[in-house]
């Protein structure tokens, strides 16, 4: 059970599973920092939401691929609370529609470097502080296209495979400093940006695929990283948890 306040940055958190697990983590106690890169306006909303349901949130603009800009957002986090305890890296960085027959390199390597770029510098960026603390949670947004391929998504799924590979040596390396780092893998999430790009049709396709006949939402994400940025996860470390309804089961 949690009992102590946190301080929690959630990449990408003006919309979707972001501003869920915004809305989730402060109600649970903790302050939350509601990050957005270009949507200031929706932002805003989830953080008054946040501040009229009793809790304490932040919104900080920055490009989650920008260095300068992700340094300025943990020494503002840091400047206001003098601590961050929980990061939560759910922005999305864009990428193509598209088979591996139409897939050029440049396209490919683009969607790599950015992926890989934002969850170096922010790493880099928080753990500093809490290794020196020696407390900290690292919770990563993945995808079940990185077990299981479909079509169109070779980037995405290459990409988010690559995060994965990247947390597992990550909580290996900072285990001993009593900080812990996940991946929480969603299937299709209603209500997100990769959802929104989907027919209509095909989103049926997948919830009639899915054990449970439905698509994933915002909330069913949220409560899953809300678990691992409390103590009751505290000894899972470099864990794959997919939130999918029965679709994929490792």
């Amino acid at each position: 059970m949690q009992v102590d306040e946190r301080v929690c940055l959630i990449t990408g958190a003006s919309r979707g599973i972001g501003a869920a697990t915004a809305r989730e983590l402060a109600a649970r106690g903790h302050a939350v920092v509601v990050n957005h890169r270009d949507s200031a306006t929706a932002a805003e909303a989830v953080a008054h939401d946040v501040r009229a349901a009793g809790g304490d949130a932040l919104v900080v603009q920055g490009d989650v691929t920008d260095p300068a800009d992700m340094t300025r957002l943990v020494d503002t986090v840091v400047e206001r609370w003098g601590r961050l305890d929980v990061l939560v890296h759910n922005a999305m960085t864009p990428f193509p529609v598209t088979s591996f027959a139409d897939l050029d390199w440049e396209q490919l390597s683009a969607k790599l470097d950015q992926e890989m770029h934002a969850a170096h510098l922010l790493t880099k960026a928080v753990l500093p502080g809490m290794i020196d603390r020696r407390r900290g949670r690292l919770i990563y947004l993945s995808t079940g296209l990185s077990r299981r391929p479909r079509d169109g998504m070779i980037a995405l799924g290459v990409a988010k495979a690559a995060l994965d590979s990247f947390v597992r040596y990550v909580a290996a390396e900072v285990a001993p400093h009593d900080i812990t780092a996940n991946v929480v893998a969603p299937s299709t999430v209603e209500d997100t940006a990769v959802s929104d790009r989907l027919p209509e049709e095909l989103r049926s396709q997948l919830a009639d695929a899915t054990p449970m006949r439905r698509l994933a939402r915002p909330d069913d994400v949220a409560r899953t990283v809300a678990y691992f940025a409390g103590d009751d996860a505290a000894f899972t470390t470099g864990s794959w948890a997919p939130v999918n309804g029965g679709l994929i089961m490792p």
